[in-house]
């Protein structure tokens, strides 16, 4: 049997809408009969119908957040981050894997809007913003997370990225590497294009360096496992002699890849460096140095300016916040011997 409102005030020898000051408004109800009614529900096991009072009252206690790929530790630490600062001002983020596609963001960012969420958060699968756009529009603040639009005027965090591709690079030059390939997803995706076009830079700024793309479907381990083997079976002498991943997924793939064949060794054959500086890149067989994004202050940033845009939706409050990255070098990019 479903425990009604109207069972807890007849339980407690209170009104119906005592009990709802309880629940709402506690601090309009004397403690004695605060206790009661407490009492009263835990006894009889009642749950409020959260749903019906988000109705009524035209929102939610929620936050939406929309990532690439929920998998990716990087994701999950912007989650808890984004976590940590919600329940700062009681709220909970409900979450929604993209799987970097266009098709299943959309569906998200209508199945949030009819939960009436108080905002979103999403990491967009490409450019094509128009949708936020018109949920901004609408009355539900949207803020961009790991990625950087100045053209659409949605609030954002972001990391900048060309500055990390830059920074990837460069270290692999500096060690002495000249043959330079990248192991990326789809360049519709924004953070790729970035962390590709820094690259380019670094490559450009040094003679006779060269840079190879190779484009995968996905950023996963799966998909860098199948980017290193196709390098790892190539002859010696075409192939590069450093791989820059997108991200660390991608990385950890290649290295599975090339730790199949004994012939081939990180860092003496070919140099490795990742993207986000996830918990599991000091842990490989190699330690992957990586370029590092703080994923924990990216995801507690963007609900705070979410809370903002709440507050006052057309107010002077920051709308972008870019963090620069930061190169951490392990034993993956030792110098070439």
């Amino acid at each position: 049997m479903v425990v009604s409102v109207r069972d807890v005030a007849a339980a407690a020898s209170v009104s119906v809408g005592t009990v709802s000051n309880v629940l709402n408004r506690p601090e309009k109800v004397s403690p004695a009969t605060v206790e009661r009614v407490t009492q009263a529900i835990e006894e009889l096991g009642f749950v409020r119908n959260d749903a019906a009072r988000q109705l009524r009252a035209g929102r939610s206690r929620s936050i939406a957040l929309i990532v690439l790929d929920s998998g990716n530790p990087f994701f999950a630490e912007v989650a808890r981050g984004a976590e940590d600062r919600a329940a700062e001002s009681g709220m909970s983020v409900l979450l929604g894997n993209s799987d970097e596609r266009s098709d299943r963001e959309h569906a998200y960012l209508e199945l949030f809007r009819e939960q009436r969420v108080n905002g979103v958060l999403v990491t967009p699968v490409d450019g094509d913003l128009a949708a936020l756009v018109r949920l901004r529009g609408g009355g539900v603040p949207v803020v961009l997370v790991d990625h950087e639009d100045s053209a659409s005027a949605l609030a954002s965090v972001s990391v900048d990225d060309v500055e990390g591709g830059y920074l990837a690079v460069a270290h692999l030059l500096s060690t002495g590497r000249r043959r330079i390939a990248f192991i990326g997803g789809p360049q519709t995706i924004r953070q790729v294009a970035d962390r590709l076009e820094g690259a380019r830079r670094a490559v450009a700024e040094v003679e006779a360096a060269t840079l190879e793309v190779i484009e995968m479907s996905a950023l996963s381990v799966l998909q860098g496992r199948e980017a290193g083997e196709r390098l790892r079976v190539r002859p010696s002498g075409e192939r590069p002699d450093a791989v820059f991943a997108a991200n660390d997924l991608l990385a950890v793939g290649a290295l599975q890849a090339f730790s199949l064949m004994s012939d081939v060794q990180v860092p003496r054959d070919i140099a490795l460096i990742g993207y986000d500086d996830i918990d599991f890149a000091s842990a490989t067989v190699v330690p992957l140095s990586s370029i590092r994004q703080p994923a924990h202050l990216i995801g507690y940033t963007a609900v705070d300016l979410l809370l903002r845009e709440l507050e006052d939706p057309d107010g002077a409050h920051e709308r972008t916040v870019r963090f620069q990255p930061e190169l951490v070098v392990r034993e993956s990019t030792a110098p070439a011997g």
